[in-house]
């Protein structure tokens, strides 16, 4: 059992009714936003050589503040990875705004067309972190999603994001920012330990900052300018975002040797 999350549970509880009251009124002044259109592209690289990727997850997968998925995260990864490992770079998003990682592996997996793919990309955390979900009952969600995965898709690379940053949102309140930031932190370090024990899957574990992102890739803005409603990214964050990630990718032994490994097939 995880001690922090029961720490957490016996100061939060207390401050649910309020927590209710305030996520109310968020809901009120946070706008509803499309998810981003244009879920599947094929990159114009010149080179013979392919990968396959899936991008599979809840509102930031599905494009959520932003118009079209080529200027979001699948879009800006592909663009970054097919650059640098000089492969043409196919790639489909599947998500739902508001999808669980149970709901992903009941609604989502299932409509799956593709066969084969090389690399699967998960982004989840948020509405499990919403929702409350308990640490052990994630931990069985995310044990599940990748068994049924990996049955469906063999030798797949599987990558999970970064968890999200609540504690960032600007549109929470402090109490909300504690309370739930605190838990998709402790969901982040379950799902740490549940990669671990499957061969193949990775998690990118680095905690997001706003902060460490400006410093990090030099980037001139505002704080504000990461969130397109106070909650769900901005275009600049999605594409900082796949940045970085491309990086881990690429400076993570074990998964650039997967991805050239799948481009030699």
């Amino acid at each position: 059992m995880n001690f922090k999350y029961f720490l957490g549970a016996l100061i939060s509880v207390p401050l649910l009714p309020v927590m209710y009251f305030q996520g109310v009124q968020i809901r009120k002044n946070v706008p509803i936003l499309p998810e981003a259109k244009g879920t599947e592209g094929l990159n114009l690289q010149s080179s013979q050589k392919k990968l396959r990727i899936l991008f599979i997850g809840e509102s930031t997968i599905a494009g959520v503040g932003v118009k079209t998925h080529q200027e979001g995260f699948a879009g800006t990864l592909a663009n970054e990875l097919e650059t640098k490992l000089d492969v043409k770079i196919e790639w489909k998003v599947y998500a739902k705004s508001g999808y669980t990682a149970k709901n992903v592996t009941r609604k989502i997996i299932p409509k799956i067309k593709e066969n084969e793919v090389d690399v699967i990309i998960i982004g989840l955390g948020g509405n499990d972190t919403f929702t409350l979900n308990t640490p052990w009952k994630w931990k069985n969600d995310i044990r599940d999603l990748i068994k049924t995965l990996q049955s469906r898709f063999k030798n797949v690379s599987i990558i999970f994001t970064n968890m999200p940053p609540i504690k960032e949102f600007p549109a929470f309140t402090k109490l909300t920012k504690f309370v739930l930031g605190n838990l998709v932190e402790i969901l982040g370090e379950e799902l740490e330990g549940v990669v671990s024990n499957f061969e193949n899957v990775f998690y990118y574990s680095q905690t997001i900052t706003i902060e460490n992102w400006i410093k990090k890739m030099n980037i001139d803005a505002k704080p504000q300018d990461f969130f397109s409603d106070g909650v769900h990214p901005s275009k600049l964050t999605y594409q900082t975002w796949a940045k970085d990630f491309s990086n881990f990718i690429l400076h993570d032994i074990a998964i650039k040797g997967n991805l050239e490994q799948r481009i030699k097939i």
